[in-house]
């Protein structure tokens, strides 16, 4: 059985890009799961063929740089545009999750993320979670430990403002995000049975 991924997203300085790649690559790592990229910039309207690729998943994983507390209007150009879909609910019962990065440690990313889960909601979708233990949160922790924001509800990854998507988010955050679209993989894989 073979299923498809969507990384739908969007990147404003090539930080959530470098994460989507990882989400990507973890995603794709899971025996008989294919990924496909959509860019969230390129949904521009109901009618979009970008669209199709998304109908056709068995599972979306949404991201967006947190800007100002919320996610990018890009990103919200998408999710406006996906309301046709919403009012037939042709996204029923796919699987959904979503990340997040922004230059501060915290920077209001969870609330990015509730709105991807209330999105995902709406469309009737079945939400996955992070699944990692919060990383750095004792004596014993460091800068490289995976989930090192703390996550839970989805993938917080943080980028250094004054760095490139080739340098910043670290290592420890792309392997937070490796792990997380694996583990949505795997989530499709039981959900698709």
């Amino acid at each position: 059985m073979s299923l498809n991924i969507a990384v739908v997203y969007h990147s404003g300085y090539g930080h959530t890009d470098a994460v989507a790649e990882k989400v990507a690559e973890g995603a794709a790592s899971v025996d008989g799961v294919e990924v496909i990229i959509v860019k969230a910039g390129e949904i521009t309207s109901p009618e979009s063929p970008e669209f199709a690729k998304l109908d056709s998943a068995d599972a979306m994983i949404f991201g967006s740089p947190t800007y100002m507390g919320s996610a990018a209007a890009a990103f919200k150009g998408f999710m406006e545009a996906s309301s046709t879909r919403w009012m037939e609910q042709q996204w029923a019962n796919k699987l959904a999750a979503g990340f997040t990065n922004s230059g501060s440690m915290n920077g209001d990313k969870q609330n990015t993320l509730v709105e991807f889960m209330t999105f995902a909601m709406q469309h009737s979708m079945i939400w996955v979670g992070l699944g990692q233990m919060p990383g750095n949160n004792h004596s014993e922790g460091s800068e490289s430990d995976l989930n090192r924001c703390g996550a839970s509800i989805g993938c917080m990854t943080q980028a250094n403002v004054d760095q490139g998507g080739d340098v910043a988010p670290p290592d420890s955050d792309r392997q937070t995000a490796v792990a997380f679209g694996a583990r949505v993989a795997e989530a499709a894989k039981r959900w698709g049975q």
